[in-house]
């Protein structure tokens, strides 16, 4: 049977052909497979449950036509949706995954993180990581007004994306020693992940590999377990 992996769409209205291509994906590719992880960055940004609307909805739907398919779909908050709630989840046929997850593939224990933990180089993002995914610091951003948390999300995303101009290349990307944490923490041979947008299988040391998952933009990109093993592939969008 087929597990399909997939992370970093950043869905958004502003992107229709992203949209047209996952939901192509989800008609055409995974009612196949046994199951679908989505590993973070799902959505672009995410403010709240109760600020969903006929774009949000649309997905959700989608994602609830397959699961009635008879396909399990488990879902990971990534550094721009960890808000998504138990709401949308229940919406959408799918299960609430933490970050980091050790699954079962042809019986060998797998690691599941999103990736933004394992860049450890960037301090001032792991400082800013355990702020926000703090449920006290959650729940008084989710009482705030609508309009308010708009423009606070706004404020963030500049904020990111002028840091990240800022930063050295290795700084953004997983450091070898929380990757040698992780599994060896789990007592794997196989992580998965996303956030870097640098897809490839890498090969490590003692028969270990780390597959990093794409991001959806000029291409789409989906990683298939079966029984000949992983396969990292790519489409156009």
């Amino acid at each position: 049977m087929r597990s399909l992996f997939i992370s970093d769409l950043h869905l958004t209205p502003g992107r229709p052909d992203i949209t047209r291509a996952f939901l192509r994906f989800l008609e055409q590719d995974a009612p196949t497979a046994r199951q679908l992880y989505i590993l973070g960055d799902f959505f672009e940004y995410w403010i709240g449950d109760d600020v969903m609307d006929e774009f949000h909805l649309q997905i959700a739907g989608a994602l609830r036509r397959l699961s009635e398919h008879g396909v399990s779909i488990s879902f990971m908050h990534g550094n721009r949706d960890f808000l998504v709630g138990e709401r949308f989840c229940q919406l959408a046929g799918c299960t609430a995954l933490p970050d980091p997850s050790v699954i079962l593939l042809a019986k060998e224990p797998v690691v599941l993180m999103h990736g933004d933990s394992l860049c450890t180089l960037d301090t001032s993002y792991i400082r800013f990581r355990k702020v926000v995914r703090n449920p006290l610091i959650q729940k008084l951003f989710l009482s705030f007004p609508k309009r308010m948390r708009r423009k606070l999300a706004d404020r963030l995303r500049e904020k990111s994306m002028s840091a990240a101009r800022e930063k050295t290349e290795p700084s953004m990307d997983v450091t070898p020693e929380a990757v040698t944490d992780a599994l060896t923490q789990y007592q794997s041979k196989t992580l998965i992940h996303g956030h870097t947008h640098k897809p490839a299988i890498h090969d490590l040391e003692d028969g270990q590999q780390r597959i990093v998952l794409g991001d959806w933009d000029t291409y789409g990109w989906v990683l298939e377990h079966n029984p000949n093993g992983f396969d990292l592939k790519k489409f156009t969008i």
